[in-house]
């Protein structure tokens, strides 16, 4: 069966509508007309047609159902030129919505063309060109100027400058040398590099962010979950409205005229297209939000809690001082370092660097290593146990620091994280290190307050001198320091309970039950933890912290949008069934007007993709 295109129906029934109308007007030839009139009716009305038939099939009655009924009342009564013309309209209309809610996935197509399709692979010690889904973890990949990165992987061989826009928001091209990462869906723009494929095909972080932005266009918010739901009940009451008219008034063409104006086209279409548009917008400014819901919260968020590290710092702490008790500077930074290494923690790689930058790779591996989030890491060396971490961790095993608090508080004070490293017997060494403030933080919190947002506040796992430190320098006044993961979530509840909607910032493995536990997570940098993007509600793919403020202006303009365009919808619909009722709108005028009603709420959603900060807005 030959199958055409909607593009081609509709410049075929606009040949014929054309044509019918023409003629109808030439006296001696309105036997052709009507041919005309059917030809259009049946070429543009069968596709509507048969949806609404699937459709009943499953018990639904809905707008397809609505227009067939008038175009078969309108066939029965004579009135031939109303059948073409509205079935001519709605196809039209179709098309016209469907072309419009393209444009506004626009810019999730254009994250879906920076996946490479082919890739080359050293194989038996030559290159060759594979499709990017047959590379297998393990393999080598060869990436040459101006290709697109196909894996998530480490530098083996080359260096490179590597636009990372896609996944960081970095502007500038990033320099990549040996045992650096790179992702999928960067390009590199000059030099030459050989990666250790990590991650592939749908493991990749690139590939994870394409499909949370897939999935969030499938994500309904409650608005449009309850409109929806209003035009399953609306739809059958409107059949049942158009029966009682003809009862009363014996007036088929009136009653048919009912059925097509009161079709809930612009309302059942106004908030899913606000919510697409919202997302692709979001995508353009590097924001994913999951779905409709996480736009309509972030608009009503009244508390937004904050990480400390890698969220209002730039997360690349650097180890600033070591000071040793009994073993050498260098011996304490060597068994931290190697107690560390399955570390994920940036305190932890901060520590890690030093130690590499100072001695070398190191070779060495901890036995019994185990990680204690929000308290640091106990492992083995040499029959050696050693505790490393904060004073929670120190206290648990009972380590005497009262000889070290003054130093310790010295440090906390001017913002350093201490560390302390313990042999279970007595404190070998206080290794201090330092996070970068992220210099648009403090404007950050200050805005956020500005746009109605009535707490802001900091939780974190470090201590709580460090926290008041940080806090008090980007205007945050309300601290939780020396938090386990546990803590946040009780905070946060703390939180809900007393202000509403609560938001939380993160980054890291141990922000994911606090990004669970809030009404609406959001996760910092694309390149973050994969827990904590899995988990979050919104990720902002930026590494730049101020897309926050631009995340909450368009969750806020998206929410005002839907709102427009159900006010409009209601509006049109009221209008038009006024209008039916003193007989001055006909069959086919309310089908144009409830076309024109339906095209202008997509139009209006789509103002969405020009979405931009005003400059009160910025940070």
């Amino acid at each position: 069966m030959l199958k055409v295109s909607k593009q081609n129906l509709v410049l075929i029934s606009t040949l014929l509508i054309v044509i019918s109308f023409i003629t109808k007007e030439i006296s001696n030839a309105r036997s052709i007309a009507v041919g005309f009139m059917l030809m259009t009716t049946f070429i543009a009305g069968t596709p509507v047609f048969l949806k609404a038939f699937s459709a009943l099939r499953y018990r639904i009655v809905g707008i397809d159902a609505l227009v067939t009924i008038a175009v078969v009342g309108a066939l029965f009564i004579g009135e031939t030129w109303e059948a073409a013309a509205v079935t001519y309209l709605f196809m039209l209309g179709d098309y016209l919505e469907s072309r419009t809610i393209e444009k506004t996935r626009s810019s999730i197509k254009k994250l879906l063309d920076l996946s490479p399709k082919k890739t080359i692979v050293v194989r038996h010690d030559l290159e060759v060109e594979i499709m990017t889904e047959d590379v297998l973890k393990g393999d080598w990949v060869i990436v040459k100027p101006g290709e697109k990165i196909s894996v998530d992987g480490l530098v083996f061989e080359g260096s490179a400058y590597v636009d990372q826009s896609s996944i960081t928001g970095e502007s500038l091209p990033v320099l990549k040398t040996k045992d650096e990462s790179v992702f999928s869906g960067t390009i590199l723009e000059s030099g030459y590099l050989k990666i250790l494929a990590e991650k592939v095909g749908e493991d990749t972080t690139f590939a994870k962010i394409l499909r949370l932005v897939e999935e969030a266009q499938d994500s309904k918010a409650k608005t449009q979950k309850f409109i929806e739901k209003f035009s399953r009940y609306y739809t059958p009451l409107v059949v049942l409205l158009a029966i009682i008219m003809f009862i009363i008034t014996r007036d088929l063409e009136l009653s048919l005229t009912i059925l097509v104006i009161a079709c809930p086209g612009a309302l059942v279409i106004s908030t899913p297209v606000s919510i697409v548009a919202g997302i692709g917008s979001g995508a353009k400014h590097r924001i994913l939000f999951k779905g409709g819901e996480s736009i309509e919260k972030l608009a009503k968020v009244n508390v937004v809690a904050f990480d400390k590290t890698g969220t209002l710092t730039i997360g690349k702490p650097q180890v600033t001082k070591i000071q040793s008790f009994g073993l050498s500077d260098d011996e304490v930074l060597r068994i931290a370092a190697i107690g560390e290494s399955y570390s994920e923690h940036p305190l932890g790689k901060a520590i890690i660097n030093k130690a590499v930058r100072q001695f070398g790779q190191l070779k060495e591996t901890p036995f019994n290593a185990e990680m204690l989030p929000g308290q640091g890491v106990t492992f083995t060396i040499n029959n050696i146990s050693y505790a490393l971490g904060n004073r929670n961790l120190l206290q648990q095993h009972k380590i005497d620091l009262s000889n070290f608090e003054s130093i310790i508080a010295y440090e906390e004070e001017n913002g350093q994280t201490v560390m302390i490293l313990s042999d279970y017997e007595k404190v070998l060494g206080l290794i201090s290190v330092a996070d970068t403030l992220r210099p648009e933080a403090k404007a950050l919190v200050k805005k956020l307050k500005s746009l109605g947002i009535k707490k802001v506040v900091m939780l974190t796992g470090d201590n709580q001198r460090t926290a008041q430190s940080i806090a008090k320098e980007v205007g945050i006044n309300e601290v939780y320091g020396n938090l386990l993961p546990s803590d946040k979530v009780n905070v946060l509840k703390q939180l809900q309970k007393q202000y509403g909607l609560v938001a939380m910032v993160g980054d890291g493995v141990n922000d994911a039950p606090a990004l669970a536990t809030s009404d609406l997570g959001i996760a910092m940098g694309g390149a973050g933890s994969d827990v904590a993007m899995e988990t979050a509600d919104v990720i902002l793919l930026s590494s730049e912290i101020r897309k926050l403020v631009t995340a909450f202006g368009l969750s806020k303009a998206t929410v005002s949008n839907m709102q427009q365009n159900i006010l409009f919808a209601l509006f049109v619909a009221g209008t038009l069934l006024t209008g039916v009722l003193i007989k001055t709108i006909n069959l086919s005028i309310g089908m144009l007007i409830h076309e024109i009603s339906v095209f202008l709420v997509i139009i209006n959603a789509a103002r969405l993709l020009r979405y931009k900060e005003s400059s009160q807005n910025k940070v």
